[in-house]
């Protein structure tokens, strides 16, 4: 089971580490080299999805990289449409931040249907968009505002709140492209309220950003945009 090992992970204080893929920026050729590179990380995890991609040719992306990774794919979608039976598992997600509710219950709704012809082992995950210095495409997609940082204490409740309804991760998400990372104060507050394992992505371009965001209480790292502009980033942290 996918949020097991997350949660022996965790209990053993060792840190996860995803490459996120818009399948939208993603050419089925390209895939080997893409691959090979990511073999050369210390990437634990894959995630695929993106705010606007329309499910075209998922299937074959994750079938490309399932030929060639040996890890584990969960896919991180954007709407019903980027679902695959060709992953392993789904963060199924509520964007806890905004108060579109579409966003919140309408997608989760329809997914059911096609969730029930797949396998997927479906994890529960509160999604809060923090700000970030730029509007970013979750914003625009979702048509919902990230949380202020100077609210900390209003992050860290609203994470609390995903906890008490029952997801059992939190990912906070500076979002894809995004100009500044998410605060390791907002990191450390959010991981000091909850109990379940903490995801944070979004505007990371650096090993010192991901050792920072670990520091602060993250479980697992993600990675979209800096290995996205650049196969080589890893070869650098």
């Amino acid at each position: 089971m996918l949020y097991n090992q997350i949660l022996s992970a965790r209990s053993e204080g060792k840190n996860l580490l995803a490459v996120l893929i818009d399948p939208d920026k993603v050419a089925l050729k390209n895939i080997p080299v893409l691959a090979s590179k990511i073999k050369q990380s210390p990437a634990t995890h894959i995630f695929v999805g993106g705010s606007s991609f329309d499910g075209q040719h998922l299937d074959e992306i994750i079938i490309g990289l399932k030929e060639e990774l040996d890890l584990p794919i969960l896919l991180f979608p954007g709407n019903p449409s980027q679902i695959s039976a060709k992953a392993d598992g789904i963060l199924f997600l509520m964007l806890l931040s905004g108060r579109n509710p579409d966003y919140l219950i309408e997608h989760q709704v329809n997914a059911v249907p096609i969730l029930e012809k797949t396998g997927l082992e479906i994890i529960s995950t509160g999604y809060l968009l923090i700000e970030s210095g730029s509007e970013t495409a979750v914003e625009r997609v979702s048509k919902t505002k990230p949380l202020a940082i100077d609210n900390i204490n209003y992050i860290s409740q609203t994470a609390k709140a995903g906890e008490h309804i029952g997801n059992k991760l939190i990912y906070l998400e500076a979002g894809s492209g995004a100009q500044n990372a998410v605060n390791p104060k907002i990191i450390q507050s959010v991981s000091d309220r909850i109990s379940v394992p903490l995801i944070v992505g979004g505007g990371i371009r650096s090993k010192q950003q991901i050792d920072d965001a670990f520091s602060a209480g993250a479980d697992l790292v993600v990675i979209g945009t800096a290995f996205e502009n650049d196969l080589t980033f890893f070869d650098h942290v």
